[in-house]
Parts: C-alpha cells; structure tokens; sequence
C-alpha cells in the first residue's frame, strides 16, 4: 500500500494515453471510490433475476465493499437494501441465498422484513419492568440503506444515489441493444465460480476493456483461432466512455500473421482429445463468435461461443477482488444446448482454458507498480481515442473506462 501526497494526485497533462500508477494502491483512493463510484450515481450489477426464483427469497450481493442482500418478497416484487443490522452492525445474511418470509439478525434477533425495513427487536420493552430501550429511542432510523433497483432483460442493477439517471439511459442505446443481444429469452442457471485475484479491482477491469490483449495472452485463442486480431470484428464504446463492447466473428481468415511474427500465443502441432468443446452454433444469426460486453463500473456479460456468463467484480481490499461468474442458457435450450453450454464453460472460469490468465496478469500488474507510485503507464494502442471501432488493435475501451473514472472521482 502506498499513500501519496495532495500534490502529486493530478492526472498526468497526457490525458488518457497516461494512467499513474499510485491509482492502484492509494488507499485514500479506494475509499473515496467507495462513496464516489460504487455509492454514487452509478448502477451496479447486483444478480440474475433467476437467482431469485420464487416469492420470499433472497440472495446476497454487494454495492463495491459494500454487502447487500437482495430479495424477492411475497408479492413478487425485487428489493435490495445494505447488508447491515440496525443494532451494532452484524451482517443479516450469512448464507449465500435461501428462502425466508423475514430475516432476523443472529447476533442479537433483531428482524426485518424482506423490504429492509427493521419490524422486531427482542426485549424491546425489557423483562419484568426493567430494562429495554426508552420509550423514544427509534432504531428503524438507523436501519440498513435501501438501493433503487432497475431490471433489464432479466438482469439486476442497484444504485444508493438518487442522481443516478435511468438504467437505459445510463447505459445508451448501442449498450441497451447489445445486452438484449444475448439475454434473449427467460434465464436457466447452470453453474457458478468465485476466485479472489490479487488486485486492485481496476486492472480487472482493464483487461476486460483490453482488446489489444486477448489474443496476446491467451494461448488457447489463439492457437486454436477462436479469437485473433485477423478476424473481422470491433469495438463499441458509450458515449460516457464507462461502458464498452468487444466482438469478433467466428469465421477464421486462415492467416498466419501470428505464426509469422513468432507470437509465443500461436502454439502450431496441438490439437484436442475431445474436439466437441469447440463445436459451436451460431445461436444468435450473427456470426458472431465472442461478444464482451462491460458496465461502468463492474459488471460483465460474456459470449464465448455458446458459452453465456455474467461476471461480478467485487472490491475486497485495495489490492483484492472477489471476481463471481454465474453461467447460464435459457429455459428454452434443448438437452444438446444445456449440454454444450457447460462443455463450453470449461472455457472461462478460474481455470479456464481461456480466461485463467486474466486470474493472473493483473497480479503481475499489481506486484510490478507497488513501488513505481509516481511512474504511469502508457495506454497509446490506437491513439488517444475513445470512439467506437472497427478493429480491436486499440485502447480506446480502456481509455474510455479513465475517462469515465476521472468524472466520478474528480481527477
């Protein structure tokens, strides 16, 4: 961890072709993200609504640090409140989800109901004459926050601020058109992973906007031409610049630029024992053969194939993050479909072919730059653009996440 000086948290005269290095392990930093970001007018990921498959269920999440439970009530309605008891503070959920017509606190038993709002406290008015709270002391004012909720196409968002503009107008048009892409029909889950990265959140989040990465660092993409530089595909980046598109079709243009060049990427004589895994359909008439699609500040929703994710980002510490996956089709797939989502999902996941070692080059990032707090790196790849694109040799979706980044925090 590294505290650095007023004076030299500036951001360098570069713009965004420049990103100082004391951003990941400042800790006055990360607590001002908390409150400007992840409490502020954003709209945050919070669950599927599928993980909430009936009245009077629950599930938790978390707003950034912040531990949230989300319920489904008796009526059906979605609601979403701090994860916190009125009382001295004890987590109200333990358990990861479940079912349960009110949720009381095990430390002192305190109950609520499944809005957030506290409807109990034990011994309120003590035993036999003594004891309990006076007569005006009001607990329910000091109850958990409640989150503004907002659902689209099947997929949860929460927000504490009352600033923070409509979901589809937070995320625009051509984000809006691309969630609705693949979350086409009513959600079934398959499967879920955690991991916890040795990083601070933003460099996740990084790599995800990377496009100039994927083929690069992932031996498997490359070698087995699932996702090249070469394939026709692009980018697409939000007006605010938060919010980020990457795509390439499936179809292989047979080049062998990486082989060439001698990309340590492009591995020639391998080949699978069970060539299936890669057997795919084009499920949505597009051609398209990987869709990453993010939201400011750390959501999201993957195409891999035919294999369909979300992913949830949770800051943990300064220089740890909780990274959930959540896989799932769709009520509508065929036993073959169920079958070859979860082949598929061997893809991603801590150990995936593919994405673990975007478990591991954050990491590395993080170790390299403990002790260069006043160096920056360079973030040039395509110029100094933030546009959407026609090719993936660029930065512009990492670029865009800075620039998103500067306006909620005042860099």
């Amino acid at each position: 961890m590294t505290t650095t000086t007023a004076e030299s948290k500036r951001w360098p005269p570069e713009g965004l072709t420049r990103v100082p290095y004391w951003l990941y392990s400042d800790r006055d930093t990360y607590d001002e993200e908390q409150v400007r970001i992840f409490q502020g007018p954003t709209w945050n990921f919070l669950c599927l609504e599928a993980e909430l498959p009936g009245p009077s269920t629950y599930r938790r999440s978390n707003l950034g640090a912040m531990p949230v439970v989300v319920t489904r009530d008796a009526a059906g309605e979605l609601h979403a409140f701090e994860n916190r008891c009125a009382h001295r503070g004890s987590l109200l959920v333990l358990n990861e989800s479940g079912s349960a017509r009110d949720i009381v606190c095990v430390y002192h038993n305190w109950s609520y109901d499944l809005r957030g709002n506290l409807t109990g406290v034990a011994f309120r008015k003590g035993l036999g004459g003594k004891g309990g709270m006076p007569a005006d002391c009001r607990p329910e004012q000091h109850g958990p926050r409640q989150l503004r909720l907002a659902t689209l196409n099947g997929l949860v968002f929460g927000t504490l601020s009352r600033d923070t503009p409509s979901l589809e107008h937070y995320l625009g048009a051509d984000i809006v058109s691309r969630i609705r892409r693949v979350m086409r029909a009513p959600v079934k889950l398959l499967g879920g992973y955690s991991q916890t990265l040795p990083s601070n959140w933003k460099l996740y989040m990084e790599n995800v906007k990377d496009t100039y990465h994927a083929s690069l660092l992932h031996t498997f993409f490359t070698t087995f031409r699932l996702n090249r530089l070469s394939q026709k595909g692009g980018i697409v980046v939000s007006e605010s610049g938060g919010h980020h598109v990457s795509y390439s079709l499936a179809a292989d243009t047979g080049g062998r630029e990486y082989e060439q060049a001698g990309m340590r990427a492009a591995q020639e004589g391998f080949g699978l024992e069970a060539p299936q895994l890669l057997e795919a359909v084009d499920e949505f008439g597009d051609g398209i053969g990987l869709q990453i699609l993010s939201v400011f500040p750390t959501f999201v929703l993957q195409q891999t194939r035919n294999s369909l994710a979300v992913r949830r980002l949770v800051p943990q510490a300064l220089d740890e993050t909780e990274l959930a996956w959540t896989c799932f089709g769709f009520t509508s797939d065929d036993d073959d479909m169920t079958e070859r989502r979860l082949r598929q999902a061997n893809l991603i996941g801590p150990a995936g072919y593919i994405s673990m070692e975007d478990g591991a080059a954050p990491g590395f990032v993080q170790r390299a730059v403990a002790n260069a707090a006043d160096l920056l790196s360079v973030v040039e790849m395509g110029g100094a653009s933030v546009a959407s694109d026609d090719n993936r040799v660029t930065e512009a979706a990492v670029r865009g996440f800075w620039k998103a980044y500067r306006g909620y925090v005042g860099l």
